[in-house]
């Protein structure tokens, strides 16, 4: 059975006990301050299993795109190295919110195993909880015994708290859980060891494929367990596990979700799969990495210094340079999959397909970006080795590496690698050290403490009114204290808030909470998963109060205005550049309006100047907001409606339209009634934040006023300057071609005195056997003119070695040049010579084995840098 069978087989299973299918949710998390990443198929559901939302359907399956290479679930280094870890993979998954339970979770597994996928139940093994004296739960018998109706009880292995008993977190819904695992080992293997021996003991050949976790109790901050109201059931299938068991392949990798991509890498590199160890682990690691990359580009997570686009970077990095050592893979060469990924997965998640194109220009800079950084590492690692040849050294120290590691992007693997071919070891214990240092440092910055929720009123639900109102009386649900590093943070919810929530890149409302006995500041407004958590100042002294919620109207307005001007920039962009153009994020605040989108190219000043006409001119036109709520999804598409890619919406949808043939698009933020309300629109900046897109900034209403009032007075400061000219522009050309002028003629005088300094020196050469050395001290104007007398010297003069010790406005500079010859006869190297020579003008420097310069502080330096030259050398 093909995979695309196997998936379709396990949806349409689950729809027949009446389960709706619900479509993955992006594999990039947002309103989760827990998670940067999906990593379970519940991600999607965790309002309700928290209580914080009704679930609309009570019974639910999908298959989920999750990653797992941070945090509790990190599995990035083991990838590719087994033959079942994976960074992104597909989860299979049915839900129950206070439906059926473990009866029903129990027998559909088996019957769809076994029945269905006809998977032999002699291969099977399942696991239960066994109980823990720590937490005081006793044996989950009722598993054990509906298990027991159905295999023999030798199939059926007691699990510890560690295998057997599934917790969302430090605090939340958890509940025991029962394993499914398949022996996929040959009859000969079977025969000697059971099976059961080696369940949950690491075995290749012995998986898991399907937990089902059954949801009973809620950790409280203090460690207790409490009964849940309502018993859930979450299961969970790793796709990748469950093709390779009825496919019957010895490894994940064998399956026909991979085998495409392999076969792809074995034309492009000439090398087969299968005979070498350490290419089969590079094959593996690009072909599961490209699936994980590819797919969080599509939900909008661009490569990046930061979080998960960090964690993008790391995975993409680890692809190339796997390719790069092992595969011999010195051009960009991972954006060619991306293709296969569009014909594999297109189907299931079509937003691999709809943006293959942005998706491999994306990848392509990326990979380029990084071998350059790779040449980089590399030099910097010959100039380590040279360093340890002079101390008589073999070993790279950890703390060495590890700033490789930092800096270059160089795994530890591959300067140990490096090392070994150049017969040096890398101090592995020392860089383990550095690293623990890195991660407590981490760890430090971002441990939070968080409270209970205090409840305070009964939880009927959130209502959100700040549509309409920007005030209303509200009561307080429930409430939390937050401590960290900096200090305590206090959290509330309120039963009716006008408070917007910072999302869809528009920040969160502040405001006040006013009750008859005090004013309390709301300091932001987020969102938790879908609740509406409001920061205070301080927890009120009677939570039971009723208060006046109240937002601060003049930032709420201002941010309107960013708001709707950044949907009418986006319709105007895509006007002026073209239909390509996708939103890659934004940010809204009420000082100005950031817009990040898909373009490859620098905007042209005439096309900044089009898209500020284009939007002013839709704000002149006074179009009436028009706002259409709870609009079917598919309904809405049919209008039209511009989605973001990387967003979950629902089945019904907000609507924001101004003028229905120039901006309708799905948003969940606050907008202007109408477009004259913002007032003026200005550009301030355009440019690149990383690979394939763009960033714009804009201003709107008093702020652009008060920038263009600014740019006027500047204006004005600069023709009182000049003495007022007739024509501004044409005295500042005068200026700036006097000033060019001048320019060119200190150009010439540098040259002229590099010209003698250089006819000086020429009968300054001393021989010294076959070498003619030239060690002097020179005054010059610039390190230009040093480097370019240092070359002119060097080629007019055989076997030289030169040493130029230089007073450059007013600080030292050394440069060290030889002929290639000296490298190899001699042993010389430029970049030690300097090095030792920048200790007397307390500096340093380095550079190429034949060219090499210093800079230091210590200008009374330099004649003690020419009599250490001349006891070297003279």
């Amino acid at each position: 059975m093909e995979a695309k069978k196997i998936r379709s087989t396990f949806i349409e299973f689950f729809q027949s006990k009446n389960h709706q299918y619900v479509p993955s949710s992006p594999i990039v998390v947002k309103n989760d301050p827990t998670l940067m990443f999906t990593n379970a198929g519940m991600n999607q559901f965790k309002d309700a299993f928290l209580g914080n939302e009704i679930a609309k359907y009570p019974r639910v399956a999908n298959s989920q795109k999750c990653l797992r290479v941070s945090g509790k679930h990190n599995d990035l280094e083991e990838v590719g190295v087994d033959t079942y870890h994976h960074t992104m993979f597909e989860m299979l998954g049915n839900w129950s919110f206070g439906d059926y339970f473990k009866k029903e979770a129990i027998e559909w597994a088996w019957e769809l195993l076994t029945e269905v996928y006809k998977l032999p139940k002699d291969r099977l093994y399942v696991s239960v909880f066994q109980g823990d004296k720590g937490d005081n739960l006793e044996k989950d018998q009722e598993a054990y015994d509906l298990w027991k109706s159905i295999v023999p009880e030798e199939r059926i292995i007691m699990g510890s708290k560690k295998d057997n008993f599934w917790e969302m977190g430090d605090t939340g819904p958890c509940g025991p859980c029962s394993e499914i695992h398949v022996d996929l080992r040959t009859d000969e293997e079977r025969a000697g060891i059971p099976g059961r021996d080696l369940v949950n003991n690491d075995h290749p050949q012995v998986i898991e494929i399907w937990n089902l976790v059954f949801m009973q109790f809620n950790r409280l901050a203090d460690g207790s367990l409490k009964e849940l109201p309502a018993k859930h059931v979450d299961t969970g299938m790793g796709f990748e596990r469950l093709v390779r068991a009825i496919q019957m392949k010895s490894s994940n990798y064998d399956t026909d979700l991979f085998t495409p991509f392999i076969q792809a890498l074995e034309k492009k590199s000439g090398k087969t799969y299968g005979i070498n160890e350490q290419d089969d682990i590079a094959f593996r690691v690009i072909v599961d990495h490209i699936r994980a990359i590819s797919f969080t580009i599509a939900d909008g997570q661009i490569p990046s210094n930061n979080k998960a686009g960090y964690v993008i970077r790391r995975i993409l990095r680890r692809a190339v340079r796997y390719g790069y050592t092992f595969l011999g893979f010195h051009q960009p060469f991972l954006h060619e999959l991306t293709p296969l990924i569009a014909e594999y997965f297109g189907d299931i998640f079509p937003e691999v397909r709809a943006q293959q194109e942005f998706i491999a220009k994306v990848i392509q800079e990326e990979e380029a970006s990084f071998l350059r950084t790779l040449d980089n590492g590399l030099k910097m690692l010959e100039s380590i080795k040279a360093e340890l040849k002079e101390k008589n050294q073999t070993v790279i120290p950890g703390k060495t590496a590890f700033e490789l590691y930092d800096t270059y992007g160089f795994p530890l693997d591959l300067t140990s690698l490096i090392a070994r071919e150049n017969g040096l070891s890398v101090d592995e214990k020392g860089f383990g050290e550095e690293m623990e240092k890195q991660k407590t440092r981490s760890r430090a910055a971002s441990e939070q403490e968080t409270g209970d929720w205090v409840m305070v009123h009964e939880d009927s639900g959130v209502e959100f009114v700040g549509y309409d109102f920007t005030e209303t009386f509200s009561h307080i649900i429930k409430y939390r204290t937050i401590s960290d590093k900096k200090g305590d943070r206090y959290q509330i919810v309120l039963d009716k808030t006008p408070f917007y929530a910072e999302s869809g890149g528009q920040v969160g409302d502040t405001g006040w909470l006013i009750s008859d006995s005090e004013k309390i500041r709301v300091l932001d407004t987020k969102k938790e998963n879908d609740l509406i958590v409001h920061f205070v100042e301080k927890v009120p002294s009677n939570p039971k109060a009723r208060f006046s919620s109240e937002v601060d109207r003049t930032k709420r307005q201002l941010t309107m205005n960013n708001h709707t001007a950044t949907h009418l920039l986006q319709s105007a962009l895509r006007e002026v550049l073209g239909d390509h153009i996708q939103q890659r994020g934004s940010l809204v605040n009420e000082n100005l309006l950031r817009f990040d989108f898909s373009h490859f190219g620098k905007m042209t000043e005439e096309e900044i100047s089009k898209v500020e006409d284009i939007v002013n001119g839709k704000i002149r036109e006074n179009i009436q907001l028009f706002e259409q709520r709870n609009v079917p999804i598919e309904e809405a598409k049919k209008m039209g409606a511009t989605a973001l890619f990387g967003e979950k919406y629902g089945d019904f949808v907000r609507v924001i339209t101004f003028d229905k043939d120039f901006s309708v698009e799905l948003c969940g933020g606050t907008h202007v009634p109408s477009t004259s309300q913002i007032g003026l629109f200005k550009i301030t900046s355009e440019g690149s934040i990383s690979a394939g897109v763009r960033r714009v900034e804009a201003i709107t209403s008093k702020t652009a006023e008060e920038y263009l009032r600014g740019q006027e007075a500047l204006v004005k400061e600069l023709a009182d300057l000049l003495k007022n000219p007739k024509d501004l522009k044409k005295a500042v050309e005068s200026l700036l071609q006097e000033r060019n002028e001048l320019k060119k003629e200190i150009e010439a005088m540098h040259l002229e005195k590099a010209a003698g300094v250089k006819t000086s020196l020429m009968s300054q050469f001393v021989s010294k056997g076959d070498m003619s050395v030239l060690i002097a001290k020179v005054a010059l104007p610039n390190a230009d003119s040093l480097k370019k007398l240092a070359y002119e010297l060097k080629n007019e003069v055989a076997q030289a070695l030169i040493i130029l010790a230089a007073q450059i406005e007013d600080k030292p500079q050394i440069a060290v040049i030889l002929d290639e010859e000296l490298i190899s006869a001699k042993g010389l190297n430029a970049g030690q010579i300097v090095r030792d020579l920048a200790k007397e003008i307390q500096g340093g420097g380095g550079g190429q084995p034949f060219f090499a310069t210093a800079g230091g502080k210590d200008l009374s330096g330099l004649d003690k840098v020419v009599d250490k030259a001349r006891e070297m050398f003279l």
